[in-house]
């Protein structure tokens, strides 16, 4: 790994080009910031965050379909919809997520908010990141008519996956600064323990650097690479998702 004031030095200030307003228009965190009302966010930030795969246009696009199918207003959709209204959810899809996915979304949602206030709640159980993770997919797909095949919609460090939507959703509600581009609404969870998203485009970065060195992108190479940006600012090592993906998305 490079001599690290010069890393740091260098992922610093690709990390102030990116972290900005003007970033937004472009990803699929443009989403949840349509909404102010906390539950909304939360929402629509999950759905964009577990759909953000292919060119982000498409992404951006299929998630405001379905807002539109749900009024735009998802939480008043899910908690309030009645058997009749999810009618209007039935035809979506988005590469393997379709309809079926979306109806036991829907479901937890609903089940979930009665219950509680915030979805932040059901990514507290456990003492690592590693752990919240797996305890989420867990409640995530505990009623008792989860369909098997939507569990690959949300990924898991059980099944060694590097969980890269879920933790850039946690990304987006977690980190907390004064650049307007992530939310900080949620204020349990440390954005010290966050876990670094990895796509391809952070992979290219991370390797010449000498950021990543296993071959595998899994749950361990996730694990490796926030190891060494913790090295970097060990309050806020996910911060570099903005240095690492937004200069590879520019290359």
């Amino acid at each position: 790994m490079k001599n690290l004031a010069h890393l740091r030095q260098q992922l610093d200030a690709q990390y102030d080009r990116y972290n900005r307003p003007e970033f937004i228009k472009n990803d699929p965190i443009q989403i949840p910031h349509r909404f102010t009302r906390r539950q909304d966010v939360e929402i629509s930030a999950l759905f964009a965050a577990l759909l953000a795969w292919g060119q982000r246009p498409t992404i951006i696009n299929k998630c405001n379909e379905l807002l539109r199918r749900m009024d735009d207003a998802p939480y008043q959709f899910v908690t309030q919809h009645k058997d009749e209204d999810l009618k209007k959810l039935l035809g979506f899809c988005h590469r393997t997520f379709c309809d079926t996915d979306l109806l036991y979304f829907v479901h937890f949602l609903r089940d979930w908010y009665q219950q509680h206030e915030s979805l932040e709640t059901a990514f507290l159980l456990g003492t690592t990141q590693r752990e919240r993770l797996m305890n989420f997919h867990n409640r995530f797909f505990s009623l008792p008519d989860a369909p098997a095949r939507t569990r690959k919609h949300v990924a898991t460090p059980a099944r060694k996956s590097a969980c890269k939507r879920v933790n850039m959703y946690l990304r987006w509600l977690v980190r907390r600064d004064d650049r307007g581009v992530d939310f900080g609404l949620w204020t349990r969870l440390s954005p010290a323990d966050l876990i670094m998203p990895i796509d391809l485009h952070v992979e290219r970065q991370a390797r010449p650097l000498g950021l990543l060195t296993r071959k595998l992108v899994d749950w361990e190479a996730a694990e490796e690479l926030t190891a060494h940006l913790r090295e970097l600012d060990p309050l806020d090592p996910v911060k570099y998702d903005f240095a690492l993906f937004g200069a590879g998305v520019d290359k």
